[in-house]
């Protein structure tokens, strides 16, 4: 029984969330191509579920944790192919210049900010990878609470553990992340 409350407007979605969507996936995955490719998906999930929407929170809320399960995925997706990709030098490969850098592919000098850029990538892929070490149920409790930012109630519920449970798992968690990030980064 569909009440008027539970009734969305799917063609003001853009107008009125696009946007906050937008910021929310952004800060998450620090790339905005992918922010927007992940901002389109949640609209195009909210749109194929509209009927399911039970008002139970508002439109903005709802949309916001489809977008939650959409960067879900995409860790899942990327961490499952980690260490799969291939590094590619750009060099000549044979010739007079075989071994020198192809002159369109030279590095350009770098300030300051392209270390501290770089050294914030090396950074959350040493932390990535600590993650990964870490037992499934542990990276998984750490990522929806810590990153993902998921409430307390929504993880017990969709993992059927206890508040008590998640916040041992959680210290845990970090425990052996801090000892993982103090092996492998910080006395490097």
């Amino acid at each position: 029984m569909a009440d008027q409350q539970n009734t969305i407007n799917t063609n003001k979605w853009i107008d009125n969330y696009a946007d906050y969507l937008f910021n929310y996936a952004i800060s998450r995955v620090n790339d905005s191509d992918l922010a927007k490719d992940l901002v389109q998906e949640t609209f195009f999930a909210g749109l194929k579920s509209a009927k399911n929407f039970q008002g139970k929170s508002t439109e903005r809320t709802w949309l916001v944790s489809i977008l939650k399960r959409k960067i879900i995925d995409y860790y899942r997706k990327i961490n499952s192919k980690k260490g799969k990709a291939e590094v590619r030098m750009n060099f000549y490969e044979s010739g007079e210049n075989e071994g020198d850098w192809l002159e369109e592919r030279v590095p350009q000098s770098w300030d300051n900010a392209s270390e501290k850029s770089i050294e914030t990538e090396e950074l959350r892929n040493q932390l990535e990878i600590c993650i990964d070490n870490l037992p499934e149920k542990y990276a998984m409790v750490f990522r929806l609470k810590t990153i993902q930012e998921f409430e307390t109630e929504e993880i017990c519920k969709e993992l059927d553990i206890t508040a008590s449970n998640l916040w041992v798992i959680i210290h845990r968690a970090r425990t052996q992340l801090r000892k993982c990030m103090e092996d492998n980064w910080f006395n490097n």
